[in-house]
């Protein structure tokens, strides 16, 4: 089942990547930093003036509270990201020489960093076979069947990497959070027009209801 779902995916959406905007690592940190809980849409929105503000982990290690809070206001939890993007740069600046580490353990010593987001900057930057599950991952794989009785991100990550070939892992990860985002959503997913409703389990059980 799992290389048919993979199939699909990859006819349907073959360049799916991630929607955060950045163009280097630095940057593609502190997007996902601040996607916590907020649109990238919205992200999308803030980063070009923080990022002319403070275009690298030594500036932004040098910011005030102020100067960054009033270019991230409008994100959610704007307080404890302010206090994460500055601990963040200034780690990274101090233990790191400026450099964003690609080893999952490192990153998530950096403030504001938890498994997901090391996991996105392992596999988007680095191009390593991590699979960061965020809600749509989570939602997406256990209503496909790609995951079983998954209590928690955790145990999702681990099904997902154990069965999908290593290759494909950085590629899955985005596969799965567009159809969360645009297809599979949460409270109304599109079925009838989801290329993956023949192998779907949750689709397969609606159809059985209304036998």
């Amino acid at each position: 089942m799992y290389q048919k779902v993979l199939d699909l995916f990859r006819e349907n959406n073959p360049e799916a990547d991630t929607e955060l905007h950045y163009s280097n690592p630095f940057q593609l940190l502190v997007a996902v930093i601040l996607s916590a809980q907020c649109t990238d849409v919205r992200v999308n929105k803030i980063t070009p003036d923080l990022f002319k503000a403070f275009p690298d982990p030594g500036s932004l290690a040098m910011a005030t509270e102020e100067e960054v809070f009033s270019r991230i206001k409008s994100c959610s939890y704007p307080n404890s990201k302010t206090r994460h993007l500055i601990g963040m740069a200034r780690m990274l600046t101090e233990r790191f020489n400026g450099t964003v580490p690609d080893d999952i353990a490192q990153l998530q010593q950096l403030p504001g960093v938890g498994r997901k987001t090391a996991n996105v900057i392992a596999s988007v930057v680095y191009k390593k076979p991590a699979m960061a599950v965020d809600t749509h991952v989570f939602r997406v794989a256990g209503r496909i069947g790609l995951t079983r009785n998954a209590t928690n991100p955790l145990q999702a990550e681990q099904q997902l990497i154990r069965y999908i070939p290593e290759k494909d892992i950085p590629r899955a990860h985005h596969w799965l959070i567009l159809h969360g985002r645009y297809v599979c959503k949460a409270r109304k997913p599109d079925c009838e027009n989801c290329f993956l409703k023949s192998l779907c389990k949750h689709y397969q059980q609606l159809e059985n209801k209304e036998i």
